[in-house]
């Protein structure tokens, strides 16, 4: 399960994250496209805009629920 203690930097404040656990394997960003990217080092994933329609939410669920490493949370702020 996420940790919303260890939230990458990057993230855009809202619900969704990713936190420190993540090892960029590319799944999460094939899922939600236009919610997610790589950092600079493409060291890690983190959400670069929070979802706003039925659509996006959807694709961020999607994103979680096929992280291998849990790293994707939704109980941020």
């Amino acid at each position: 399960m996420a940790d919303k203690s260890s939230k990458q930097p990057e993230n855009v404040p809202g619900k969704y994250y990713v936190d420190q656990t993540c090892v960029p394997c590319n799944d999460c960003i094939k899922e939600a496209p236009s919610l997610m990217q790589y950092n600079a080092d493409e060291s890690h994933i983190f959400f670069k805009k929070q979802p706003t329609t039925p659509a996006e939410e959807k694709q961020a669920k999607a994103a979680m629920a096929m992280c291998p490493v849990d790293a994707i949370g939704d109980d941020g702020e």
